[in-house]
């Protein structure tokens, strides 16, 4: 049972016995002794055998660590795992096929969820039973049931909070299920994606990977008057330079220079909750934290309305991945989410079904004007397949330090990072073979480079 201790065995010594004078030999009385001697001879050579195989059969001296381990095939809440300063509760996967030296996942719910929401409501239960995995599901008590992911304390690592309960958690896991410590990792959604950013910048040599699923960068919902929320950076008004967003991740753990996870963001285009350009700024959180272009390495459509960027890397565990959903809200998880971000964490081979190799319906070309702190940029969107557009979004990146100012022919938005531009009425159709131009404005801080990929309602566009 979770929590029960186990008893002691302890294995006893003989003692010596005790020292004593030796009188001399005597004759007559060593005659007496010698039927004696043999009945005694005998007596131990009948106890020897018996001896042997008690000895044999007796369990061991102290029980392995898995005998304290809870029961397989069910949600366990587990109590008196470690220093818990935010009275989170503890629950626990362990599958039928748990491997030897298992990988750990950290499951986090969102507000007003709790750890067996979070159980019965994803499939990293499941997946678990396939790849031998233990799930871990922290769950919130305090009324609002969303977790600290504002407060000094939660924001620093060893500060307190919630943060230390979950580390723990893990540090139990570790220790009752001998876990591989390189493959610990955390996701959630929403308030959980927010404390999945938080875990990944507090604890970054304890966590391998994260996926967050509609959350915001670390830092953004920070505040210092005991509120949990943060409507700035709820309603997408707080922006910084990838260097300031990444400063506030290593500032969580000053003086640590070891590795740091990698990370996938997912968000919805609509989402009214924690607003779409949370997604840019966390793009640009991620890739300063770990060093790499915020330029994509590659962009693909997992399947319609997905636009996939990889930063760092192409292939399934870049360094960071980013995954827009077009028209989609807050509420963004559904089946097959998780096995993705297994595949990103490199506990799953494959995401999901792959794409069919198809031409691209459109082709994109820029052409800018560039000067000392801003540009313009004519965009020109060619429809090269074989059906009429009706409608468009077209979606890019703005490398690191542009901002838009305006634009014409489109509404942009957010004004950084990530954008999807959106037709005028007047602009709507696209005949096969067609071209329409748009363009915008923008500041820059040294980098007036245009985007280098394209999507259209959700497919990659030639760029030429």
């Amino acid at each position: 049972m979770a929590g029960a201790r186990m008893p002691r065995c302890w294995a006893g010594r003989p003692r010596a016995a005790p020292e004593r004078d030796h009188p001399v030999p005597n004759p007559a009385f060593n005659s007496v002794r010698r039927p004696l001697r043999s009945a005694v001879l005998a007596f131990v050579a009948a106890l020897v055998p018996l001896l042997v195989t008690t000895v044999l059969t007796a369990p061991p001296a102290s029980a392995s660590p898995r005998a304290e381990a809870v029961p397989t095939a069910q949600l366990t809440e587990v109590t008196d795992f470690g220093t818990n300063p935010s009275n989170l509760r503890m629950y626990l996967y362990v599958p039928d096929s748990v491997t030897a030296n298992p990988a750990v996942v950290v499951a986090v719910h969102y507000c007003t969820g709790s750890g067996p929401a979070m159980y019965s409501g994803t499939e990293f239960a499941s997946l678990a039973d396939r790849h031998g995995y233990v799930v871990v599901y922290p769950s919130v008590t305090r009324s609002s049931k969303c977790f600290d992911v504002s407060s000094p304390q939660a924001l620093r690592r060893g500060g307190g909070s919630d943060p230390i309960g979950i580390k723990s958690m893990v540090d139990w896991v570790v220790r009752t299920y001998d876990a591989d410590t390189s493959r610990i990792f955390a996701t959630g959604i929403s308030s959980g994606a927010m404390m999945t950013n938080v875990l990944l910048g507090d604890y970054p040599d304890v966590f391998a990977a994260g996926a967050a699923f509609a959350g915001v960068p670390f830092g953004c919902f920070a505040t210092t008057d005991g509120s949990e929320w943060n409507s700035a950076c709820a309603n997408g008004t707080v922006t910084r330079t990838p260097q300031a967003w990444g400063d506030l991740v290593r500032g969580a753990h000053p003086g640590y220079s070891g590795p740091r996870p990698r990370m996938q963001v997912w968000h919805g285009t609509e989402d009214d909750t924690l607003r779409y350009p949370n997604f840019g700024e966390e793009i640009k959180q991620w890739t300063n934290v770990l060093g790499v272009s915020q330029t994509p390495a590659a962009t693909d459509t997992p399947q319609p309305g997905w636009t996939r960027t990889r930063y760092g890397g192409t292939g399934d565990r870049a360094p960071v991945e980013a995954i827009s959903l077009q028209g989609v809200g807050h509420n963004l998880y559904t089946t097959g989410m998780a096995a993705r971000a297994l595949t990103f964490f490199g506990l799953a081979g494959g995401g999901g079904p792959t794409p069919q190799p198809q031409p691209d319906p459109c082709k994109v070309t820029v052409a800018t004007n560039t000067w000392n702190t801003g540009l313009t940029a004519s965009v020109t969107i060619t429809n090269t397949g074989t059906a009429p557009v009706d409608g468009w979004r077209l979606g890019f990146v703005l490398p690191a330090g542009q901002s838009l100012t305006g634009g014409w022919g489109a509404t942009y938005t957010p004004s950084s990072g990530a954008v999807t531009a959106v037709n005028a009425a007047y602009n709507a159709r696209v005949a096969p073979g067609a071209s329409i131009t748009v363009g915008y404005q923008a500041n820059h801080t040294g980098n007036p480079a245009a985007p280098t990929a394209f999507t259209l309602n959700g497919s990659a566009c030639t760029s030429g």
